[in-house]
Order: structure tokens, then sequence, then C-alpha cells
């Protein structure tokens, strides 16, 4: 198995940051994940008190840890390998840019990307709120919750079938303002509907270490993603042969196919 997979993409919309990958699941174990499009209710926003944002167990930025022995260092993100990941990465065709990466565990995953974010506020706030009138327009549905990282969009984002079926994909946004930084997390499949499954993403997250730089950057600007050399090192010293398992070096391999939502 391969360590990483790529999908292209065009890349994030830096203003709204609403870009979604979400894994393919079998739609019989998720809660009306597919229904009539005479069925489908758009309803405003439900809006809850702000949760407390708690880094105290991560995601860290760079600046507040001191071993990074144990990520896997990918630029602007370190990710501590969990045992049974894979690791997808998304790069824009044009400029060959990683743009995000998704771990998928079973039939859940998350997506992570970074931002720029001004230094004297988040700009978290602004960004859910954009998402969820994008949401509603298309006709989908967005909700506030109240989760472990601070205030969650719990969504449902429609897309039109073969059969001329509207679908709607449920998931679960997430984002962590840092220092200087705007860590995004949009959960999909199982983790989309289940608590159980959404914690076990939500610790992926919390293990994430963030590498902002010094560099002057306007607001919501992508941090670039890099593939770790050590990993493209040892493939370019096996041409022709399988791709070395992953787990050998970190436990990432290539995961299923992922769709692209927007």
């Amino acid at each position: 198995m391969g360590i990483f997979s790529r999908k292209n993409s065009s890349g994030p919309d830096e203003e709204s940051v609403d870009q979604v990958d979400t894994v393919d699941v079998d739609e019989t174990d998720l809660d009306d994940s597919v229904i009539d499009e005479t069925e489908a209710v758009s309803a405003p926003v439900a809006r809850t008190a702000k949760a407390p944002v708690d880094r105290t167990y991560g995601p860290f930025d760079r600046s507040e840890v001191e071993e990074v022995e144990e990520h896997l260092d990918l630029g602007a993100l370190a990710l501590r390998p969990t045992p049974g990941t894979e690791l997808r990465l998304d790069v824009d065709e044009q400029g060959q840019q990683i743009t995000g990466l998704t771990a998928v565990q079973d039939d859940s995953a998350v997506q992570l990307q970074v931002f720029a974010a001004p230094k004297s506020s988040g700009v978290w706030d602004d960004i859910r709120g954009e998402i969820a009138d994008n949401l509603i327009g298309a006709g989908g549905t967005a909700e506030e919750h109240d989760g472990e990282l601070g205030t969650e969009l719990h969504a449902r984002m429609p897309s039109r079938g073969n059969d001329g079926r509207t679908t709607y994909s449920p998931v679960r946004f997430v984002g962590v303002d840092g220092p200087r930084w705007f860590l995004r997390a949009v959960l999909s499949g199982r983790a989309a509907v289940e608590d159980d499954a959404a914690a076990e993403m939500v610790q992926i997250v919390r293990n994430v270490i963030v590498t902002r730089g010094t560099e002057a950057r306007a607001p919501r600007e992508l941090l670039e993603l890099t593939i770790p050399q050590e990993l493209l090192a040892q493939q370019e010293q096996q041409p022709g042969e399988e791709p070395v398992n992953a787990d050998d070096l970190k436990p990432f391999e290539r995961g299923p196919e992922i769709t692209e939502v927007r």
C-alpha cells in the first residue's frame, strides 16, 4: 500500500473556506443521508452560546511544544501518526501546492487545513457564519453545537444524484483559532453523525502542531503543506517496486477514494 495518495482539486475558497471532502460510506448506516428533494427542509442556522476553546490538550502552536519527534512533519502542520490511519493529500493542479490532508479511520475521516489569521483576533466566528450561509443558500442545513474544541457547525451538504434526487452528506465543521493561525477540520462519514466516532477524529485534531512562520500573510491565506523528505527518499530508493508499507515508517497508508462535495 502506498504511503500517500493525491487528490487534485482546484483549491479551497480562501474567503469562505467551504470546500469539503467526504468519505463514501454505506448510506443505510446514516440517518437520512439520502432523501427526496421534495422532503428537504432548509432551516436557518441555529446559533448557540459560544463554547470556550480549550487548547490545553491541543492542537498546539510550534512555540508551545518542545519535542516533535513523534510527529510527521508536513510543513505548516505536524501530525502524530495513529495506527490504522490512512492519509490523503489534496493538491492544487495549477500550482502543485498541497492544500490540505485527510486522515481516514474505517468509515470516518477528518480533513485538515490551516490558514493565516490576524494577530488581534480569530476568524472562526466569521467563517462559520459564511459556511452556514452558503450551505443554506444551496438548500442544505446548518446548526451550531458546542463541542470539545468550541463551537462546531453540524451540516448537511446537498448534491444532485444520478437519479435526480438530492443527496445530503452529513459533515461537522470544527475550527480552532491559534496564535496568528486558524485550523479548520471537517469531519465526515460516521464521525459526522456519531459522537464516539467524532471523538476519535477530534483526538487527531488535538495531536496537530501548527507552524505558522513569521512571514506577513493576509488573513485566511492558506499555509502550505509539504511531503516529508524522508518519505520521498524512501520511495525513490525502491524504483519499480511496490511502495513500502507505511506501517514500517509511519502508520499512514493509501486511503479510499474521497468524493469532493461543494
